[in-house]
């Protein structure tokens, strides 16, 4: 009897020990659930954003290797005021950017987006987060380009995909007897604005604000040819956007985003981020 009873007491009492383990586990999983949820112990939202890390400012690699840009400390902004969101980004080939919304992967992207009438079909757009003002940019010593009508029959570089692109491909399909000559490429903007300079291109579209940047950052020999209205509208909206996916939260995270974004218009938060990467204020009022 008393071998037997010393057996049921060992057993009794590794049955407690291993029912306060579990307790225990149980509720540090608990604490850590929460600890990555939100205040009230809901789960936040995963929100991955998507950008190409160029063209500098917008986008980029730092030399710690980390992402930053215009863009990217814009939608670290929006997304203080938005705790129930759980935020990440994704450094990705520029096409892949669309792949990735359009299957829902990515639920954002940020890579200084201006508005077409393609995209606007297949994405949502956020309110603008900046105000571009496009020009061209040419040598210092080229004098045959002065408008947007000069560009016919001459050559530039284009990434595919961007609106500066598609706005010439367009004006190609209207303009068939003498087209501008695109070179399409793959490489980041600075080997393209430096072939501008030595002449091996004729021009380059671009923002004014990134020209300024390049021009100022690298010593470019580059001068702005400013575009009337008329010739803006060929390129799209003076704006830059977010886009968003039109996935099931879609419309919740649009209506989230514009109210963050109207929060840190207001207070002068985007108007500080464009100072720092611009030293000029392009937030849009």
């Amino acid at each position: 009897m008393k071998i037997r009873y010393k057996i049921q007491r060992k057993l009794f009492v590794a049955i407690s020990l291993l029912l306060v383990g579990i307790i225990l586990a149980a509720g540090c999983g608990s604490d850590q659930a929460a600890s990555s949820g939100n205040k009230d112990g809901s789960a936040r939202k995963k929100i991955v954003v998507a950008t190409g890390g160029e063209p500098k400012p917008f986008s980029y690699v730092n030399e710690n290797n980390e992402l930053t840009g215009y863009d990217i400390e814009t939608v670290k902004a929006i997304f203080e005021k938005l705790p129930q969101y759980e935020l990440s980004f994704e450094k990705t080939e520029f096409p892949s950017i669309f792949a990735g919304l359009d299957s829902d992967r990515y639920q954002i992207g940020a890579n200084n987006f201006a508005m077409n009438k393609e995209r606007k079909e297949k994405y949502i757009y956020s309110k603008p987060i900046f105000k571009n003002q496009y020009v061209i940019a040419v040598a210092a010593d080229n004098n045959s380009i002065n408008s947007f009508k000069d560009l016919q029959g001459k050559t530039t570089e284009v990434n595919a995909g961007t609106n500066y692109t598609t706005a010439l491909e367009n004006y190609n399909k209207e303009h068939t007897s003498q087209t501008v000559l695109l070179n399409y490429t793959e490489a980041d903007l600075l080997p393209i604005l430096q072939n501008v300079e030595s002449g091996k291109y004729d021009f380059q579209l671009i923002d004014a604000a990134m020209l300024e940047n390049y021009i100022k950052d690298y010593g470019l020999k580059l001068k702005t040819i400013s575009l009337t209205a008329e010739e803006s509208d060929l390129i799209g909206a003076p704006y830059s956007y977010l886009l968003i996916s039109k996935g099931k939260d879609g419309e919740q995270l649009e209506k989230d985003i514009n109210q963050a974004l109207a929060e840190v218009i207001a207070d002068g938060t985007i108007t500080k981020i464009s100072q720092k990467y611009f030293h000029n204020d392009y937030a849009p009022k």
